[in-house]
């Protein structure tokens, strides 16, 4: 079965959400909309943008971060019936024309999970595009491996059931953290990946929630926490990955 949704995890992105959920719409998906207790004013562009049957709604009464929203997205996604989900930012920087290729790989490989790699434009900041190339070594240290080619870009397509056993049975991080730790725990299964490259800008309505300083730091301690999991997990990962 293939039956794909989009999950949007939405912080006060009024702006630019109506625009990114017609987009989604009129590719043919229908989207879980994942208020993260955002202002009264995107709350009520939210409660308009779901009076149409395709769009889902759900409300978090207090701030998860990113990676909460987009859990908490995940898993309504399979109650309402969802095998596979787009998971796509709220703020307009993904290119959403890709949308029908990422979905056809899905539905050519139903268990991989499609990820997106970026091309920039001039729009992003020159900081955060230095700074991930340090994420990208220690993520190919943790995962023992160099299929991630970039663990940091938020537009994949999950396959449901294998991401929420990965997330019901380990503590991911909540907030910036997330894209990157998820993905390692899921090579650590040995969870099929397909990558695409995907263009991405900065952003639709000039909302930026990436804090410099405190998701610098989670994203550090998600590093470290991964790595040592990895050790534990090691001779595991190895007879998993080489056995006959």
């Amino acid at each position: 079965m293939h039956n794909p949704c989009a999950v949007i995890p939405v912080y006060n992105h009024e702006t630019a959400i109506a625009t990114v959920v017609q987009t989604l719409l009129g590719n043919g998906l229908p989207c879980v909309l994942v208020d993260d207790a955002s202002s009264p004013a995107c709350a009520t562009v939210l409660e308009q943008l779901a009076e149409n049957e395709r769009v889902h709604l759900v409300r978090l009464a207090v701030n998860q971060g990113k990676g909460g929203a987009v859990m908490t997205g995940l898993r309504e996604a399979s109650r309402l019936g969802f095998s596979h989900a787009l998971q796509v930012d709220a703020d307009g920087q993904h290119d959403l024309s890709d949308v029908r290729i990422f979905i056809e790989q899905s539905r050519a490989h139903p268990d991989a999970l499609i990820c997106g790699y970026p091309l920039y434009d001039a729009s992003v900041p020159k900081g955060r595009l230095y700074a991930r190339y340090l994420t990208h070594v220690m993520v190919w240290i943790n995962s023992l491996s160099l299929q991630i080619r970039d663990s940091m870009c938020g537009f994949r397509v999950y396959p449901l059931g294998p991401t929420l056993a990965v997330i019901d049975s380990a503590n991911i991080g909540k907030r910036m953290d997330f894209d990157s730790d998820i993905l390692v725990r899921l090579s650590w299964r040995n969870q099929p990946m397909r990558w695409l490259q995907t263009r991405v800008h900065y952003p639709l309505d000039g909302v930026s929630h990436f804090r410099l300083f405190h998701d610098n730091v989670l994203i550090s301690r998600m590093h470290t926490r991964l790595f040592f999991g990895m050790l534990v997990r090691l001779p595991m990962i190895l007879w998993q990955r080489w056995r006959p």
